[in-house]
């Protein structure tokens, strides 16, 4: 009589992925890896912030470009648009562009950062000192811009933000003097 071997519980073996699972996985390595070195690129192309910059141009009243050929958007200010390819320039749109220009075109200016280092259009993310003269805050107080807090930054510098929009809406500065005065609700205490 013959003898019966004993079976060893069934090994799970490991089968080979199909070509289509390679595929799909190399296609996402080479994303990841595609944005870690892009991101490492801007990091590694980002202006110093010990440094100072020579602005080379004003493009409107929140953006800049450097001489090194960075543009930058002012953090927390959103000034009336003047270069739009479809639209005209809007309400204090030139004023607003014309004083950033007093203030920044040719000078050195000094750049902080904030969590965010680039917007969607490539755009370093910056509060701009022209000496000591934070600029973002200046166009907010004079009426040239809203403090505009939709996207996260730091809360220091919000406070400081509403605080000069709150400045320049009390004293009808800028855009605020081209509204109907009107009744603002008061906070609870």
């Amino acid at each position: 009589m013959p003898v019966r071997r004993r079976r060893s519980p069934r090994v799970l073996r490991r089968r080979w992925p199909t070509t289509p699972t390679v595929l799909l996985w190399l296609v996402l390595l080479g994303l990841a890896a595609r944005l870690f070195f892009r991101e490492a690129e801007q990091t590694a192309s980002l202006p110093q912030a010990d440094q100072l910059h020579f602005v080379a141009r004003v493009v409107d009243g929140d953006t800049l470009q450097l001489a090194s050929g960075h543009r930058v958007r002012l953090i927390g200010v959103d000034t009336p648009e003047t270069v739009h390819p479809q639209r005209p320039p809007e309400p204090l749109g030139p004023e607003a562009s014309e004083f950033t220009h007093r203030l920044v075109e040719g000078r050195p200016v000094r750049l902080e950062f904030d969590r965010e280092r680039w917007d969607a259009y490539q755009r370093v993310l910056a509060y701009v000192y022209v000496d000591e003269l934070l600029l973002n805050e200046e166009l907010i107080r004079a009426g040239l811009s809203r403090a505009f807090t939709t996207y996260p930054f730091r809360s220091d510098m919000q406070r400081r933000f509403r605080a000069a929009e709150a400045e320049a809406r009390a004293a009808r500065r800028g855009l605020w003097g081209l509204e109907p005065a009107r009744q603002e609700p008061t906070a609870p205490p």
